[in-house]
């Protein structure tokens, strides 16, 4: 494991088998994501992209290869342990936002946090709130925010736990291009405030060129 990786994927690889095909998710590769790097993965629909940030984010399990969060791999943790990692190492955007429509923004954000049976600090989380453009939804609800304001507040939702790294699948792809921008821009914004290591896939190269760093996929194969 290299000492300036925040996650290392070495030699993953990922086939999924049905009842007539083995179908090759993802071809042999190894991966390291730096502090504060901000890394975009690029790839049509059905290149692998997203078993690769669900092997990456421990929410499957590769074929072959090790995970190393920090320098330890998370592979071979038991249930319980990798549940832990999972929900105060790792932050998760997703592309349909995936908040609690019963809960406000504020208390969508502190929910991982109480999940975790910790307090949050209400300032900090006010603070992140402000840079992003959502204070004004402290007490909205999911379904009266706009789609932008429900994926800034995933967001905030993701920071709040202070992860070594947020994975986000496709976090533009239901907002519109003035969302979409406002969204990477943040992403981008976020690992340099915050020195967050942030990986995202996405179809859209226009989403990508906002990142330190562009990865490719297709058919499996991942590449610079």
């Amino acid at each position: 494991m290299s000492t300036k990786a925040i996650l290392e994927a070495v030699d993953i690889s990922k086939t999924y088998h049905t009842s007539e095909v083995a179908v090759e998710a993802l071809k042999p590769c190894s991966l390291q994501f730096t502090e504060g790097e901000f890394t975009a993965i690029v790839g049509r629909s059905g290149s692998g992209k997203t078993t690769l940030l669900h092997v990456l984010g421990a929410q499957d399990t590769p074929d072959q290869g090790e995970i190393y969060l920090k320098g330890k791999s998370i592979l071979n943790l038991n249930d319980n342990a990798l549940s832990r990692v999972r929900r105060r190492k790792i932050g998760f955007v997703y592309q349909d936002y995936s908040l609690f429509p019963e809960y406000t923004a504020y208390e969508n954000i502190i929910m991982p946090i109480r999940l975790d049976e910790r307090q949050e600090d209400q300032a900090e989380i006010e603070a992140l709130m402000e840079t992003l453009g959502i204070s004004h939804c402290r007490d909205k609800f999911p379904d009266e925010m706009s789609g932008g304001e429900q994926q800034r507040t995933a967001l905030a939702r993701a920071l709040a736990i202070k992860p070594d790294v947020i994975l986000a699948d496709e976090p533009t792809g239901n907002l519109d291009a003035a969302n979409s921008r406002d969204v990477v821009r943040l992403l981008a914004q976020a690992s340099k405030v915050y020195s967050q290591t942030i990986i995202m896939v996405t179809h859209d190269r226009q989403a990508a060129d906002y990142a330190d760093r562009i990865l490719t996929i297709a058919d499996g194969y991942v590449k610079e």
